[in-house]
């Protein structure tokens, strides 16, 4: 063999071995290195454009369109190199199309399933300082229908399925992203529809739930990142009287409206019995470690079991507090009257409860029958449509227990995130489409993964709006958490 051959052999041989030594880098540590950099500028861009264009599709039960919604997101995923059998728009209405997607992953373990809600609720331009349907930049907040509940929520998802796909990232399960529709109401409800129809699509061993658990914070403070794993039931109720009228230049006590007025007003100085359970429990004893003086003892006192009435009374004054305290009822819409010249011959009211878990939604009604104390007013349940137009059956939801690898994944994502900050399990006060999930047998977890400043809840009102650099941190968080569920050991 020549020398220049010899050079030539030990030259390939060093190459070898260069190659075989970045082979053989702990695939791990780089993804931990990569998960643990800041959000690269152009996924910060990205997560903001895919927000706004949300933001900017109407949604709306009345006039608005999910499927426009579901088919732009599936073209970005498409777009991001999902194949196209990985990604389906499919719903049983024309407007309420859902997408799901998957993103495959060695099989190694059971799926993941995480949702969100692209529908919104009505908006009218006359209430709003900006357009509804805009999305508006301004004073370091976004501004738009759906900011809050829960459009960021849907564009944390999408983003992180792309930057995920464009990483060539290999979670060691699937990921599956499911968007869907009604959620705010109207009779198509996409995960309950996925549910019935399309199970194979959607099974998971868990359930991720954007749209649920409170990240607190006060006064830019963050104060804990609550994981939900409990909800409130959602009913309607109607109060109605019913009357022979009148002509209204002869009027009578005996007044439909008064009846009505009545019952409401009794309604209104009421309040459910105290109630806990142990995520509530354990939510007001971690909150007490992090809140000063009395407080810090009225929370001790009522995650005692039986809870403390007095210490109750007191944070019930409080109406995120006495949300989680008790089953709460409220009149939220009014009707009554045929003219304005004649006694009213019906007055209807419609009061929404959001009823705590293991409670049964007849006895409530039962309570209010008895409230009301008039002959004259009856309460009627006020049916949930399936989206075959069917009843469906208003019934408590078991809470999901907590499941070690994701209470290990959270605090593991918490504590590279925002260290000291804690990990507190929580029920959630209003009602999402996680009761599909968790009566189907997914357990399920409500991770909102962006803070909300306390005080300043305007989902479902005017303004709505979310603060720009908490939308950017939960870009962040998603994608940590999302590895933290899915890396292969």
């Amino acid at each position: 063999m020549t020398n220049l051959m010899k050079s030539i052999c030990k030259f390939a041989v060093l190459v070898c071995l260069a190659i075989i030594a970045v082979a053989a880098i702990d695939l791990s540590a780089l993804a931990q290195s990569q998960a643990g950099a800041p959000t690269p500028p152009a996924i910060n861009q990205l997560a903001h454009d895919i927000f706004k264009q949300l933001v900017e599709i109407n949604t709306t039960d009345s006039v608005g369109n999910v499927t426009v919604a579901a088919e732009a997101m599936a073209k970005r995923l498409r777009d991001a190199g999902f194949a196209d059998k990985d990604v389906i728009v499919a719903g049983p209405h024309e407007k309420k199309k859902n997408v799901v997607v998957r993103f495959r992953g060695t099989g190694k373990r059971k799926p993941i399933l995480f949702i969100g809600h692209l529908d919104v609720v009505e908006a009218r331009r006359e209430d709003w300082t900006t357009e509804p349907f805009q999305f508006v930049e301004k004073d370091e907040f976004f501004y738009g229908r759906g900011t809050n509940d829960m459009k960021a929520g849907d564009a944390l998802l999408v983003t992180t399925f792309i930057r995920l796909k464009k990483e060539a990232y290999v979670p060691d399960r699937d990921l599956i992203l499911a968007l869907t529709a009604d959620e705010e109401g109207g009779r198509f409800n996409g995960v309950e529809w996925l549910l019935k129809e399309h199970h194979d699509w959607v099974d998971a061993e868990y359930c991720i739930n954007l749209d649920g658990g409170e990240f607190e914070k006060q006064n830019g403070k963050r104060l804990l990142a609550a994981m939900q794993g409990s909800e409130k039931v959602y009913a309607d109720f109607q109060f109605e009287s019913v009357n022979p009228g009148g002509h209204s230049s002869e009027p009578i006590r005996d007044n439909a409206i008064y009846h009505l007025a009545g019952a409401l007003t009794r309604l209104r100085d009421y309040d459910f019995p105290v109630k806990v359970n142990e995520i509530t429990q354990n939510y007001f004893a971690r909150t007490a470690e992090i809140s000063p003086g009395d407080s810090a003892t009225d929370l001790k006192a009522v995650a005692k079991d039986p809870p403390d009435q007095a210490a109750a009374a007191r944070l019930s004054r409080e109406p995120y507090y006495n949300t989680l305290l008790r089953t709460t009822c409220v009149a939220t819409m009014l009707s009554g009257g045929h003219a304005p010249n004649a006694l009213p011959q019906t007055a209807r009211a419609n009061v929404n409860c959001r009823i705590f878990p293991g409670e049964d939604p007849q006895d409530v009604r039962n309570t209010l029958e008895r409230v009301a104390t008039d002959p004259k007013v009856t309460v009627t349940l006020v049916p949930q449509l399936g989206a075959d137009g069917k009843p469906v059956p208003t019934v408590t939801v078991p809470p999901s227990a907590l499941l070690p690898e994701v209470v290990k994944a959270m605090e593991k994502t918490i504590n590279e995130t925002y260290p000291g900050v804690p990990l507190v399990p929580t029920m959630s006060a209003g009602a999402s489409d996680g009761k599909f999930t968790r009566s189907a047998g997914i357990p399920t977890f409500g991770i909102a993964c962006m803070f909300f400043e306390l005080g300043d809840n305007r989902a479902h009102g005017k303004d709505e709006r979310i603060g720009t650099q908490d939308f950017y941190d939960g870009v962040n968080f998603t994608y940590k958490l999302f590895r933290a569920l899915s890396a292969p050991n």
